[in-house]
């Protein structure tokens, strides 16, 4: 009987964290891709609304002595074209299931990130991390360490499987 009422008094509905909203960064990489699956899954399972997110970052450009940074120009053309790339990464017979947005966006990716998660009040964000180490890591940090330390809510980091 005391088994019984502790094992009660423990168990905590599977309702009480009930998704809205996920957010998931694509870079097209493969671990982008993979993380999108548990995203998918995670929409599926709650109803929730889907958003894919793709930044285009600025980079800097070493020309003579002076660092110039190149300012990429979106137009029209080429925001359809990244946002129907990303729906197109979900499955056909899934996106009739599933509410999707897609947002593209130019600047520093963790930031951009966490706007966007602010800005569409998400619950969770699912992405992808490469695991860089070493050198690379230290000199450029994680994007998705980044948006860990400041996110306004949950992220799901998922790895590749070795």
């Amino acid at each position: 009987m005391l088994i019984v009422l502790l094992a009660t008094a423990f168990f905590i509905p599977e309702s009480m964290i009930k998704l809205k909203k996920i957010l998931c960064p694509i870079d097209f990489s493969a671990c982008s891709t993979y993380a999108l699956s548990y995203a998918i899954d995670l929409s599926l399972k709650d109803h929730a609304s889907l958003y894919l997110i793709h930044v285009i970052e600025p980079y800097m450009s070493d020309i003579g002595d002076i660092l110039k940074q190149i300012d990429l120009l979106l137009d029209d053309k080429q925001t359809e074209s990244l946002k129907m790339r990303l729906i197109n990464l979900i499955p056909d017979n899934i996106r009739t299931n599933i509410n999707i947005g897609t947002l593209v966006v130019k600047g520093i990716p963790f930031v951009e990130i966490i706007t966007a998660a602010k800005d569409n009040q998400v619950d969770l964000i699912v992405m992808g991390t490469h695991g860089k180490t070493g050198l690379e890591h230290i000199l450029i940090g994680s994007v998705a360490e980044r948006v860990i330390q400041r996110s306004p809510c949950p992220v799901l980091s998922i790895r590749l499987p070795k």
